[in-house]
């Protein structure tokens, strides 16, 4: 009799747990995911970037309880505590009690406050992009790696054709004529507009990594038995996709959204370093190292923060999601 694959991972887990007589009470009766948690729980590294992105997600969504504690907005302007040159008064950038992290040259905006805004911004920008991304690979991924055919080769010819276009040349030629369809020359994009924009290019490029990975897993599972056994008792499509193949390559499909949530950080914050999708009105890490850049010998505090800060949440990112790899796998060495 040939076992799922979610099957497969928990007989493996209980082999190598203890002899093959006398397997470990402890992992007797648990589900794969509980067993993935264990292993999960086991790994300090994973519980360290954890706990690092729980606390960053938690600084994201409370950025209005955060401002109002503060007592200053992503907006305000302190332009009676800069010199004459535009720079903060003070020590390393105008770091005092009340401004924690200084001020920015020239426009004399906090940036702290503009920090917390910033990552509410990236994570809800890479979150939405990989939730959309996400989906789109794994419909588009299931249908063509069960149905094959004609839709398999339509939808391969879709994939290889995204992956040949140049992402940054499209984006660069794509966000400014939006912009003008929409808003004048002279009129203020607004920040929900540009965040739209920037979900949706990456929406477009985002999907043919997660639709490969689950046509081949989907390809590698479609003639086991438990599949042929459900098609022989009549289960209809939607029985299929949802009952008998996505409930067995779910850990592929969450360790790619893991690490793809990293990678749609860093992207919205090299397009909003360069100018596309965000103004400067809307708090963003690119563009806060963009503007940085101009500073770097007389206030290098200005540019410090933010880039600490991306490194901290994309390092923590990488390092849960390689840490989740691994314990989704029970054959790892770790």
């Amino acid at each position: 009799m040939s076992l799922s694959p979610v099957e497969g991972v928990a007989l493996a887990e209980i082999e190598s747990g203890g002899d093959a007589g006398a397997p470990d009470r402890d992992v007797l009766g648990r589900s794969p995911g509980q067993l993935a948690w264990r292993r999960l729980r086991s790994d300090r590294t994973a519980m360290v970037s954890g706990v690092m992105l729980v606390f960053f997600l938690v600084l994201a969504l409370a950025a209005p309880l955060i401002e109002m504690a503060y007592g200053i907005g992503p907006r305000e302007q302190f332009q009676n505590l800069l010199d004459g040159f535009g720079m903060p008064l003070g020590y390393a950038g105008g770091v005092t009690g009340e401004h924690w992290f200084g001020l920015e040259p020239g426009l004399g905006r906090d940036i702290f406050i503009r920090l917390i805004y910033g990552l509410r911004t990236s994570l809800f920008i890479a979150f939405a992009a990989a939730v959309i991304t996400a989906t789109i690979g794994v419909v588009l991924g299931t249908l063509a790696g069960y149905l094959g055919g004609w839709l398999d080769a339509v939808i391969n010819w879709i994939t290889d054709l995204t992956l040949a276009m140049p992402f940054l040349v499209i984006a660069l030629a794509l966000t400014p004529t939006l912009v003008l369809r929409f808003y004048g020359e002279r009129e203020q994009v607004s920040s929900a507009f540009g965040v739209g924009v920037l979900i949706g290019v990456f929406a477009i490029f985002g999907w043919t990594s997660t639709a490969r990975l689950v046509r081949g897993q989907v390809i590698a599972l479609r003639e086991r038995e438990f599949v042929e056994a459900a098609r022989a008792s009549g289960a209809g499509l939607g029985h299929m996709l949802f009952r008998q193949l996505l409930p067995n390559i779910w850990a592929p499909i969450l360790v790619s959204f893991s690490l793809a949530v990293p990678q749609f950080i860093t992207s919205e914050a090299a397009l909003s370093f360069i100018g596309v999708g965000l103004s400067d009105e809307t708090p963003s890490f690119g563009r806060m190292i963009y503007r940085s850049l101009d500073y770097l010998q007389t206030d290098p505090a200005y540019v410090f923060f933010p880039g600490v800060t991306i490194f901290a949440l994309v390092f923590a990112f990488n390092l849960f999601g390689d840490a989740l790899r691994d314990a989704l796998d029970p054959k790892s060495s770790r």
